[in-house]
């Protein structure tokens, strides 16, 4: 059924009427949305992304602004990447109506169509295209963005039939005169290697270096970016652009404060874009977040989401919430996680037509308008974890909400595939976590915190985990110990934290199990305890049969070598803690450790687990006032330009 309301018939226009103008490009000013093709160095995976095509359809990619849909053939936009997120734009901006501007040449037909928030498809409007390959033609729909306000997304299909139709540029555009505004980016980088094919992304994109005003590289790394490969070809590109300004390691929110520092105090823009180094980059994500900013009804944070740099079709996060009543961030409702786009399309998959409400998302890439970061302050000293999600819910408390935009994305390493909970980086998820609990939850969470923190202590010394439970009581006392040494503790935790761990053998790492012995242990019966518990009576039985187990002194012969070799998968309480020693691969698959059961080394961190959180609980009400006091001296321009005078 064709749905006409939401078009204007009296300014659609026709292919046939359309006037031919080859090379002829759209005003950037009233871009909103470019159609995108893979690059020519992207892996075929990344083709679901762009171009929802049937498997016996294979489309030719000309240029990242090019596509010719072959003969007698169907071809949708209807992708992550091409599709428009309408009812984003109509609950945050001030875009009221869309116009879809396309310039073809060939013969065939296009169709519009909408979404609705549970997925069912409307088509809007559409016609053929009669033509000649030899001239170009313009093409243009326009769309009411009326009927979106709780979701729904607009794309366009391509049929064929006897000839080719080709696409030279297309564009979600608007008739609104936009303000322009230009953006700075901050990247903070220990990977040369990385933040220079970032670099080079960036500069190889006209468009983008249109937006751009400067790029400000915080250089942390022991191997400096002006060393590596590729560095000449990315200045060539950036020009004067691109600054890079080497500092001591002060971790991911002392390298983006850096470059909001720069930006806010050296140059006039009016967005700063934050973004990772470890990531690759889809260029036209800065141009929509800029687009998107500011077109904005009031100043937001515009937030890109995270493809899976591993798996390249596939949505890892698509929205993140903070639950504080828990203290833990989590996907927002109704949000994906893991989304394969190769095996469903965005057609296909009912879940991703709903708008997501977000409050944080992740630095992989974040834009911040010049007004909330003056008015918000500067990020929390928190060396890495947390000061992300921390930001946006005091700009939130500023009246400035984050928006977590589909369609602009990176690739990045998944935090599933990351030891991140269990390594030296256990100590800064721990301490920063009851920081953002004291400055932000409204609700008493101590009970909670004093629960969760118990069971989870538990857990790592029934797996052996000892390191890991050491720092995390090392970040407990140091958030004890009050907000005064932050700042100090940019270049001092780490290497605390660090010798702190050398002293335990699981976090001694090396590259593989055949560094070991050769293990013990039964297979099958290791088999048979994999089965985890299921209900409470289940799982506190396995839990009072393995606390026994460790705290009683084991045999030396179970010690010596490992019982066994087990996969980081099944690296879990209910085994482990049934064992005496055991080495285990960490979630990359890069190494292994030697885990080995100490009844002494146990009673003593659950000893001091105990003593902490009672404490943690007798003195939260104090502790929340001490640190909501300290904030604004913990996030002001005056404290961070000591820690960068300091370089």
């Amino acid at each position: 059924m064709t749905e006409q309301s939401p078009v204007d018939p009296k300014h659609q226009g026709t292919a046939d009427s359309a006037s031919a103008r080859d090379g002829a490009g759209l005003d950037p000013k009233k871009v909103l949305q470019r159609v995108i093709l893979p690059r020519d160095e992207d892996p075929l995976d990344v083709r679901p992304l762009y171009l929802d095509e049937p498997e016996n359809v294979h489309s030719h990619v000309s240029s990242r602004r090019s596509v010719t849909v072959p003969a007698s053939a169907k071809v949708s936009f209807a992708s992550y990447f091409n599709a428009f997120p309408a009812s984003y734009w109509k609950r945050w901006t001030v875009v009221d109506e869309v116009v879809l501007r396309l310039r073809v040449r060939g013969a065939g037909r296009l169709d519009v169509y909408r979404s609705k928030p549970n997925g069912d498809i409307v088509h809007l409007d559409g016609r053929p295209v009669r033509g000649d390959k030899s001239a170009w033609a313009s093409v243009e729909f326009r769309v009411s963005l009326k009927p979106f306000e709780d979701g729904g997304w607009i794309w366009f299909d391509v049929f064929t039939d006897e000839s080719t139709l080709e696409i030279g540029e297309a564009a979600w555009t608007t008739d609104l005169d936009l303000p322009t505004q230009q953006v700075a980016i901050g990247m903070t980088t220990m990977r040369p290697v990385d933040a220079v094919i970032a670099l080079r992304a960036l500069g190889e994109d006209s468009a983008v270096l249109d937006v751009v005003q400067k790029v400000f590289v915080a250089d942390q790394g022991a191997v400096k970016v002006r060393d590596t490969e590729g560095y000449a070809e990315a200045v060539r590109l950036l020009g004067d652009k691109l600054e890079v300004i080497e500092q001591d390691n002060l971790g991911g929110s002392g390298g983006f404060t850096r470059g909001l520092y720069e930006a806010i105090e050296h140059t006039d823009v009016d967005q700063i874009m934050l973004m990772d180094d470890d990531i690759r980059l889809e260029p036209d994500a800065v141009l929509r977040s800029n687009a998107f900013a500011r077109a904005c009804a009031q100043p937001v944070i515009v937030g890109s989401h995270m493809l899976n740099l591993q798996a390249r079709a596939r949505l890892h996060s698509m929205g993140e919430v903070v639950d504080l009543g828990t203290c833990y961030w989590r996907a927002a409702p109704g949000a994906l996680t893991d989304h394969d786009f190769a095996a469903e399309s965005l057609r296909e998959t009912e879940e991703l037509h709903l708008r997501i409400n977000s409050t944080y998302n992740g630095w992989w890439m974040c834009l911040f308008p010049r007004e909330v970061v003056q008015r918000t302050g500067y990020p929390l000293p928190l060396f890495i974890k947390w000061d992300d999600a921390e930001y946006s819910l005091r700009a939130l408390e500023n009246g400035y909400p984050t928006v977590s935009l589909p369609g602009s994305a990176v690739w990045h390493m998944p935090w599933t595939d990351k030891n991140d909970a269990t390594d030296w980086q256990a100590y800064f998820h721990t301490r920063n976590r009851l920081v953002l609990a004291a400055l932000h939850s409204p609700y008493d969470v101590r009970s909670t915190l004093l629960k969760q923190g118990l069971k989870l202590s538990l857990r790592h010394l029934l797996s052996m985990e000892y390191s890991t439970v050491a720092v995390q009581q090392k970040a407990i006392e140091d958030f004890l110990a009050g907000p005064t040494k932050l700042f100090d503790s940019l270049r001092t935790a780490l290497p605390e934290i660090q010798a702190l761990r050398k002293q335990y053998t699981d976090a001694q790492v090396l590259p593989s199990a055949r560094e070991f012995p050769p293990p013990t242990f039964d297979m099958v019966r290791a088999e048979s305890m994999l089965k985890p518990p299921t209900n409470p009576a289940t799982i506190a039985a396995e839990a009072a049969k393995a606390l026994v187990h460790n705290l009683r002194e084991p045999d030396s012969s179970t010690t010596e070598r490992p019982q066994i070799n087990v996969p980081a998968t099944n690296a879990r309480w209910f085994l482990l803690g049934n064992l005496d020693s055991a080495t285990v691969s960490n979630a990359d698959g890069s190494g292994v450790a030697f885990r080995k059961r100490d009844p002494k080394e146990f009673r003593a961190l659950m000893k001091r687990a105990v003593r902490n959180y009672r404490r943690l609980g007798q003195e939260w009400p104090r502790l929340k006032q001490v640190y909501r006091d300290a904030l604004p001296e913990l996030t002001s321009v005056e404290s961070w330009r000591k820690v960068f005078e300091n370089d």
